[in-house]
Parts: structure tokens; C-alpha cells; sequence
């Protein structure tokens, strides 16, 4: 009973419970799942390899951002910080499987918006079914496009480090990953909303989105910048230097996702083919251009160059390359990176003087990079680099409202569910807690302990 009485004055775990016993409750009506028709297809095994790696890595880039967002905050916020990061693998991967992957990828009960119940509690997802002609199995289609839903949610605690409740994220992703993430998805590449020819909207082409630039990277971090409004700053924003604890761990979280991302564009080709060549060898010099536009940058204005720059210079290359990755040719990416680092650049240090506090600049580096590299995409998209339209006006504007609407809707659905969050849970931690850490305050544990072993015991959150 003391227990029980414990939780139930903590306000979040008999929440969060009971929310995954009513998850549970609802897959237990699926029952045994229905089985499948066999689909008259063939598993193509080059393709599948590729796609089984590919996941992996796009997994693996999730412990890279945990890493990054780690070694930019406090150190004793640093657990708190990569903690956000590895709980989306836990909760995003379940509602996902609930309800995320139907609402992405069903066949839509409403046009356009999606809506769908088609795969909810994974129905249909079996062994002998595989996605159309790709010849992929559609439980491993499950998985790839599952990665992309939990580096999305973790993307955007980068914006909210050092000052929001635990358990208040953990209730926004659960929620967010669905109407955030899986209806935007939808909109992307489910044959939603953004297939604007096929729909006849305004007459513009559809929008492309190779990888993910509108779905994932400008859908999290304006989502980010929204919350970040809603906090507020931190207690000591503008007060005193919040520097980097651990830059190491940064240049490392960096590295880690540039590797992640060969996974994240090669397998948004979805087969091993040259699509997926030519958006690997993307991958690898739109950052590069990055790298040498910020270090030029750096060093004709400060004399320095810096290794949290560097850094940052290469996510900003890898989001600006990502909506165009397999469409456009190898000479176009590198220009690609090279004008996306300006604006993003210029940005990152106008917001460090500002009264924002996006803590980990999510919107200068994932935002902005996004939003000007889904638009290059509409000037450099080519038919001789596999595109289906060469670039132009059309295309441009095609890119330019498919932005607009991504960033209206991140901007509304945000508020909604961060105003429900609001409702259930405090969005941010006291500022009591701020000062002591909210390793210790959230999670009852430090990054760095003295040896002794002592015993630390949480605050609470």
C-alpha cells in the first residue's frame, strides 16, 4: 500500500501504467492477429540485407544523438539529456507498433489525412507479406520506418534539455509520435496530403522528400522550437556560460550519426541499387562541404576553429542533403552544403545572443537546414540523377508549400498535445531542481560519481 500510495502522490507512474495496460489491452483484442493472404511476391535477399543494415544503423544513429545532445549540456544534466534519447526507443517503438506504422502506412479512411486502422496492433504484418514490388518483407518495412519515428521524437529534446519534467516527455512523445510524427509521414509518403499532382492541389508537382528532411527533421525541430517557447528559458540562461561538459562526446555522437545517416538516405533507396549509391556518396559530401563552409566561417570571423562547430557543421550537412539525397548529383550536393551552412551558421550565432533558448540549437542546425534543403532539392532535382522532374519554379514552390504546411501543422498539433501534457503533468521541473541537476532531481543518478559509491537519493521529478 506504501508503494502504491508512493506512486499514486508522484502523479506520473500510475499515468504512464495505465496507459500501456490500456496499449496492451488493445493489442490483446487483436487476438492471435489474422492471417494474411500469401502475397504473390518474392523476397528479394540483396535488398533485403541492405534494408536489415540499414535499420541498424538508423537504430544506432539514435545512441549517436544521445551522445551528441549529451556532451552539449551541463554535466550534471549530462544522463538526463541522453536518457531522452533512449527512452524514445522504448516508447516510440510501441506506438509504432500500436498505431503509428497504420496511421503512416494503411490505406488512409480519410483522403489525404490518413487516419488508417488498416495494421493497428501490427494486423497483417506477417511473415507473407512484403511491400508491393520492392520485394521487402513488410515486417521489416515495419522496423526501417519504426527507426525513423524514434530519432524523430528523440531529435526534439535538444530544444528542452536542462529544464523539462521527464515524465512530462515521456507523455509528449507517446502522444506526438502518432499525430506528430506518423500523420506527417503519411502526408510524405504514404500518398497523402504532399503527393500534390496526384491529388491535383494548387497544380504543383508533388513535393519530394527522399529521406526525410519535411517528415523528420523540420516536423521535429519546429516542434522542438515550440516547446522550447512553452518552457521558457533556463534559470540561468543569459546569466551565466552554460558550456559543453564533454565536447569529445559530441565530435563522437557527430561521427556516430554521420555513419547512422549512410543507413538513413542509402536505405530510403529501398534496395541495394544505384539510388542507394548515389545517396551514400550524397551523404558523404554534402556534410564534407558543410565542414569546410562553417570552418571558413569560424575562422575569418573568430580566428578559431571550433570542434563543437565542426560538429555542428555536420549534422547541418547531413539534414540539408537529406530531402534530396538520391534525386540530385554529387556535384549539387556538395553546393547543397555549402549554401545551407551559411543561414544555419548565421542563425546558431544570433540565437546564442538571443533570448531564445532552443538549448541545443534543434532548430538552427535540423530546422533551418531542413526547410533550405528541401527547397535546394526543388532547384537541383534531376532526371539524369534518377529525380522524376528536373528542377524549376514548379518544383521550387512545390518544396516551398509543402514547408509551409509541415511547419503550420508541427506548430498546432505541438500546442495541442504540449497543452495536454500540461494538464496531467508539470511541463517543467522546479527551479529547485534546475540547480541541483536533473540527473540526480529525475533519475537518482550522476555521470560522474566521486568513487566512494555513494547512494544518491532522486528528489523526484
Amino acid at each position: 500500500m506504501n508503494l502504491l500510495k508512493r506512486f499514486i502522490e508522484k502523479g506520473a507512474a500510475p499515468l504512464i501504467v495505465a496507459a500501456y495496460l490500456c496499449v496492451f489491452f488493445l493489442v490483446s483484442l487483436v487476438g492471435a492477429q489474422e492471417e494474411t493472404e500469401a502475397v504473390a511476391s518474392t523476397i528479394n535477399g540483396a535488398d533485403t540485407g541492405w534494408i536489415l543494415v540499414s535499420t541498424a544503423f538508423v537504430i544506432f544513429m539514435v545512441v549517436g544523438l544521445g551522445f551528441f545532445y549529451g556532451g552539449l549540456v551541463r554535466r550534471k544534466n549530462a544522463l538526463n539529456t541522453m536518457m531522452m534519447s533512449f527512452i524514445a526507443l522504448g516508447i516510440v517503438s510501441i506506438t509504432w507498433a500500436v498505431i503509428g506504422y497504420s496511421f503512416a502506412y494503411g490505406s488512409p479512411n480519410v483522403n489525404l489525412i490518413g487516419l488508417s486502422f488498416e495494421f493497428f496492433g501490427m494486423n497483417g504484418i506477417g511473415l507473407d507479406s512484403t511491400t508491393g514490388d520492392d520485394g521487402i518483407p513488410k515486417i521489416l518495412d515495419f522496423a526501417f520506418q519504426g527507426a525513423f519515428a524514434i530519432i524523430t521524437a528523440a531529435l526534439i529534446s535538444g530544444a528542452i534539455v536542462e529544464r523539462m519534467r521527464f515524465s512530462a516527455y515521456m507523455f509528449f512523445i507517446t502522444i506526438w509520435s502518432v499525430l506528430g510524427y506518423a500523420v506527417m509521414a503519411f502526408w510524405v509518403w504514404g500518398g497523402g496530403l504532399f503527393d500534390f499532382g496526384e491529388h491535383n492541389l494548387f497544380g504543383l508537382n508533388d513535393a519530394i522528400d527522399f529521406a526525410g528532411g519535411t517528415v523528420v527533421h523540420i516536423n521535429a525541430a519546429v516542434a522542438a522550437l515550440v516547446l522550447a517557447f512553452m518552457l521558457g528559458k533556463r534559470k540561468d540562461h543569459g546569466n551565466k556560460a552554460m558550456l559543453p561538459h564533454q565536447v569529445p562526446f559530441t565530435l563522437l555522437g557527430a561521427g556516430i550519426l554521420w555513419v547512422g545517416w549512410f543507413g538513413f538516405n542509402g536505405g530510403s533507396a529501398y534496395g541495394a541499387n544505384a539510388t542507394a549509391a548515389l545517396a551514400m556518396t550524397n551523404t558523404l559530401l554534402a556534410p564534407a562541404a558543410a565542414i569546410v563552409a562553417w570552418a571558413t566561417l569560424d575562422y575569418f570571423r573568430t580566428g578559431k576553429v571550433t570542434a563543437v562547430g565542426l560538429a555542428t557543421a555536420i549534422i547541418v550537412g547531413l539534414v540539408a542533403i537529406t530531402p534530396g539525397a538520391g534525386v540530385m548529383g554529387p556535384i549539387a550536393a556538395i553546393v547543397v552544403g555549402l549554401i545551407t551552412t551559411v543561414p544555419c551558421y548565421f542563425f546558431i550565432e544570433w540565437r546564442a545572443s538571443s533570448g531564445l533558448d532552443d538549448s541545443l540549437d534543434v532548430f538552427g542546425a535540423h530546422g533551418l537546414g531542413g526547410i533550405v534543403g528541401s527547397l535546394l532539392t526543388g532547384v537541383f532535382v534531376s532526371t539524369t540523377w534518377g529525380g522524376d522532374v528536373d528542377g524549376s519554379m514548379k518544383q521550387f514552390m512545390s518544396q516551398l508549400v509543402a514547408v509551409l504546411i509541415a511547419i503550420g501543422y508541427s506548430v498546432v498539433i505541438t500546442f495541442v498535445i504540449a497543452s495536454i501534457t500540461r494538464v496531467f503533468f508539470p511541463l517543467r521541473a522546479q527551479e529547485s531542481l534546475e540547480d541541483v541537476g536533473l540527473d540526480v532531481a529525475m533519475h537518482g543518478e550522476e555521470a560522474y560519481s566521486d568513487g566512494e559509491g555513494a547512494i544518491l537519493i532522486p528528489i523526484g521529478d
